[in-house]
């Protein structure tokens, strides 16, 4: 068996931000998603969310894309509401989706965030890039794309790892 931790922070909208998650609703969206994502190997730490909107806190394994999960809970999670639940309601979700990958230690604080989502947005102490709605992808700036300069980046000092001529793994 393969060793991985991957840990993500998952969030996507309601169709145009429309309030569409209700205390009704929201107990079979929640437990059809953590449902759908075990399905697919993904271990859920926790989810919930606002009225127009979801987080999701998950451990992805590598053979699955994130892309691919989440088209997956976005798609079957709102045919369920439309086709099960609420035949007469119209539920979608919006296009897109914001994703954060998370190291161990900060899997915890992610955690604790996402379970406070409602009182967060009731007391207005949400972090507010993580609550963003853009329909453009945000991902990183390419000066061939977007016609701006590209953002600067970090580089951590080389390490030569081959001093025996050897690989190091």
């Amino acid at each position: 068996m393969s060793f991985w931790r991957t840990y993500y922070h998952i969030v996507w909208a309601t169709k145009n931000r429309e309030a569409l998650i209700t205390p009704q609703n929201e107990p079979r969206l929640y437990g059809y998603i953590v449902n759908k994502a075990a399905e697919l190997g993904v271990y859920v730490y926790t989810i919930n969310g606002w009225i127009d909107h979801v987080h999701v806190v998950a451990a992805i394994p590598p053979k699955e894309a994130v892309a691919h999960v989440v088209k997956t809970l976005k798609g079957a999670s709102s045919h369920d509401l439309n086709q099960q639940y609420a035949p007469n309601a119209l539920f979608a979700w919006q296009r897109g989706y914001g994703v954060l990958s998370l190291g161990s230690r900060q899997l915890a604080d992610a955690v604790e965030y996402v379970r406070r989502q409602k009182e967060h947005h009731r007391d207005s102490t949400t972090i507010p890039w993580l609550e963003r709605d853009a329909d453009d992808d945000e991902g990183p700036e390419d000066p061939n794309v977007m016609g701006k300069p590209p953002v600067p980046s970090v580089r951590e000092e080389e390490v030569v790892y081959n001093v025996l001529g050897e690989p190091p793994f």
